[in-house]
């Protein structure tokens, strides 16, 4: 067989193409790039999911919120006197938010702004939702 009719490319020969693939530092930068991307990829992943549940959280302390205030504005419509603070936790499955009510008198007589505070986990976290109305006694 003539080395000119061959397809295996020998050395010297018009058919050698002078590289013969990737060398194996050529590869092992290729994964370390890669590597370096995946991890950094899975690290905003991780992140991206604990940005979201604390969203939740404070999705789910907002409507809680305005649902205790909607109840203190039904009680205030019907005549209740509101001038005590409380506190308290809510039922089942909220059970890991706690509310509290502050009451404060303002210049007009017949007006008092209302605090209704929701709080889970750390306050020193500002992990907490306020919502504050203007009650007519």
């Amino acid at each position: 067989m003539k080395p000119e009719t061959c397809n295996i490319a020998v050395p010297g020969s018009k058919f050698d193409t002078g590289t013969a693939g990737f060398t194996l530092l050529e590869v092992m930068v290729a994964l370390a790039i890669v590597a370096i991307a995946l991890v950094a990829l899975m690290g905003l992943g991780n992140r991206s999911i604990a940005v979201n549940a604390h969203l939740q959280k404070i999705t789910q302390a907002t409507l809680l919120a305005q649902q205790r205030m909607t109840e203190v504005e039904i009680q205030a419509a019907g005549g209740a006197l509101l001038v005590l603070n409380e506190e308290g936790v809510f039922d089942e499955p909220f059970a890991e938010f706690r509310w509290r009510l502050d009451y404060e008198d303002t210049p007009l007589p017949n007006l008092q702004i209302v605090t209704v505070t929701v709080a889970w986990g750390d306050e020193s976290r500002n992990e907490l939702v306020d919502l504050n109305s203007f009650i007519f006694r």
